[in-house]
């Protein structure tokens, strides 16, 4: 199982929201390379990156510190956040990015998903996030009819590499992972899951690893790494440990 450490963008910072509040906000870095090169030297293989401003605007608003943190780190990253078109797509893939992911388009313009999945195999992600079991988009401003399943079997055979599943209400709240949402996800969908919100120790990474079997391919980690409540080597060691 893969451990994603996150980095959050926010005015081209570092930060960790609270349940996706754009006025509740920490700042933990304010510079995004150092940041993404302290993960690569800590161990982790892969880097989770949102730019939060082009998740809320719908535009590449942190492209400067995406490219930093590009330019610092020789592990893969996959980015979110404000990437509606193939044009972004392409130009994000171009840049050097492993993934995107798709979460607004994938609400409003499925067929996207679609096509970017096909012309770009293993590389395009569909990003999930859930508030009360459905759907919120822009930047998690607006909250839509549709369950966190049925957007997911949308894409059952459009070959994405992965669906990222986020549960809004325990973002960055350090209450624990949703294990039980995320494994019902998983067991649901053709697609491997990422686990996303409320990881706050290492008991958090057991839960979601006894799921393996539902899944469940990966974690995403910030505010519990950022506090230092999760150790990088432990908690690697243990996803690492078959």
């Amino acid at each position: 199982m893969i451990l994603y450490p996150a980095i959050d963008l926010k005015d081209g910072r570092c930060v960790r929201l609270l349940k996706g509040d754009f006025a509740q906000e920490t700042v933990f870095n304010d510079d995004p390379a150092d940041q993404a090169a302290r993960f690569q030297a800590q161990g982790f293989r892969w880097l989770h990156v949102v730019d939060l401003n082009g998740a809320a605007e719908g535009r590449a608003v942190n492209r400067a510190g995406v490219e930093a943190i590009l330019g610092a780190v020789s592990i893969p990253v996959q980015l979110g956040g404000g990437i509606r078109d193939m044009a972004g797509i392409e130009m994000w893939l171009d840049r050097g990015l492993a993934r995107v992911i798709l979460g607004t388009a994938a609400l409003r313009d499925p067929p996207l998903v679609r096509r970017a999945a096909r012309a770009f195999p293993g590389r395009i992600a569909v990003g999930i996030d859930a508030r009360g079991g459905r759907v919120a988009t822009q930047g998690w401003l607006e909250t839509s009819d549709v369950t966190a399943a049925d957007l997911a079997r949308l894409f059952e055979d459009a070959g994405v590499a992965a669906i990222v599943y986020t549960d809004i209400e325990r973002d960055g709240a350090l209450r624990g992972v949703n294990v039980a949402a995320t494994a019902a996800l998983a067991r649901a969908v053709g697609a491997p899951v990422i686990a996303s919100g409320g990881v706050a120790g290492l008991g958090d990474l057991r839960a979601l690893k006894q799921e393996a079997a539902s899944g469940i391919a990966g974690v995403i980690c910030g505010r519990a790494l950022y506090d230092g409540k999760i150790d990088p080597a432990q908690a690697l060691a243990l996803l690492d440990d078959t």
